[in-house]
């Protein structure tokens, strides 16, 4: 068994405190913004767009992502005590409502400039979201939170935070997921020499990381009280439409241009 007691601070300084989660939760956008960068001059694209559009990616990934944890997952509570959603230091982010607010996000984007095919700039974001879905998620395994459930294998993590019960890692083995499934777009996208049809690489990153997603819940426990009574969790009912839009992305057939002479 692995004994998990690791600080989830950094170190303080002063009345600040700098964590784990913070500092992965940041790299996500530093390294996204490199690959970006590298991908806009790889295509001949504006790299002034670049500060602009990594503020829309921040604002649209932890607004969803909060709203999405405050209304998914205890909305009971929020409804009731609105001034506390827009206390994300407490802590609270979910996943698929960040999701939600990059594509929202994304869409202003392209309206402002007018100069990008929502679905071009979609497929490479997923590229650096995927990578950014990785390093969350080593940051949930250093608060020890969004534990798996109680397994008597050798390599279960023992999280001290929580309990003396050996559990799944759930969140390391979502963190090698999304890096996999990083290393299969950007591979992809390379080897493609960016000719691809519009919408592929959001299609493959919706069907392999919440298939993943859903998948995983399985040895998760759950992340609110009224799971206990859902057929399938949060997690997986929210993952559904996601991996449907991804099959469509991949399976439909591009428009084509038709040029009268």
């Amino acid at each position: 068994m692995i004994y998990w007691d690791v600080n989830p601070e950094i170190f303080k300084l002063g009345p600040f405190t700098i964590r784990w989660y913070g500092v992965l939760f940041a790299m996500g956008f530093l390294v996204g913004y490199q690959i970006m960068s590298y991908i806009f001059k790889k295509e001949n694209k504006n790299l002034v767009h670049l500060n602009d559009l990594l503020w829309y990616m921040i604002l649209g990934t932890v607004i969803g992502a909060r709203l999405g944890h405050c209304l998914f997952y205890n909305p009971d509570y929020y409804l009731n005590h609105p001034l506390e959603i827009i206390m994300v230091w407490k802590g609270g982010l979910a996943s698929h409502g960040g999701a939600i607010g990059i594509l929202l996000a994304l869409y202003y984007f392209v309206k402002k400039y007018n100069l990008y095919s929502y679905l071009w700039l979609l497929d490479r974001i997923a590229i650096p979201a995927a990578l950014g879905g990785s390093f969350i998620r080593l940051g949930n395994l250093f608060n020890s939170e969004i534990i798996g459930k109680p397994t008597n294998s050798s390599w279960g993590f023992i999280f001290a935070a929580v309990d003396n019960v050996p559990r799944y890692p759930a969140q390391l083995f979502e963190s090698i997921a999304y890096l996999l499934v990083f290393i299969i777009l950007f591979m992809y996208y390379l080897r493609s020499n960016a000719k691809f049809k519009n919408g592929f690489l959001l299609g493959l990153f919706f069907v392999l990381v919440f298939s993943f997603r859903f998948f995983v819940e399985f040895i998760k426990e759950d992340q609110t009280y009224f799971e206990q009574y859902l057929p399938l969790n949060m997690g997986q009912l929210l993952s559904i439409p996601f991996i449907i839009a991804g099959v469509y992305l991949l399976i439909r057939k591009e428009r084509k241009t038709i040029v009268i002479k």
